[in-house]
């Protein structure tokens, strides 16, 4: 079983989507996906919540966390969400990074565009990894 993990700063908006579709589009068999923060925030951001609501995603009940060196050692491969020099870094795992606006405070309609790339980005990596 491969762990991905998705990981941005506040772990409140690209993280958490990026982790929900990985989950709601893998084979549980192969992979599952995780995120986290090195700063984690209070909560999932409300925008992020009505956008991922819109598809059937349901993360009212999630709660940001902390990217400790245990949960990173538990990853194989570590997708960043375009943090920049504040991106986490974790010796060892296979890395990429996905340059992605921060969704917090944008309009809906925003954080869909970010929602519905993300998406595209999951589909792909599941193809090319062959977790379908």
């Amino acid at each position: 079983m491969k762990r991905v993990l998705f990981a941005c700063i506040h772990n409140a908006g690209r993280s958490q989507m990026a982790a929900a579709w990985f989950n709601s589009l893998v084979d549980h068999s192969k992979a599952e996906g995780i995120s986290a923060g090195t700063q984690p925030g209070p909560r999932v951001h409300p925008e992020v919540l009505e956008a991922m609501r819109e598809v059937g995603i349901d993360l009212a009940n999630v709660t940001p966390r902390f990217l400790s060196d245990e949960l990173a050692g538990s990853a194989h491969m570590l997708i960043t969400m375009g943090c920049g020099e504040a991106c986490p870094a974790v010796p060892g795992l296979r890395r990429d990074d996905w340059p992605l606006e921060d969704p917090k405070g944008k309009p809906v309609e925003r954080v869909r565009e970010i929602r519905d790339d993300l998406k595209a980005r999951i589909e792909a990596l599941l193809d090319r990894e062959g977790w379908r």
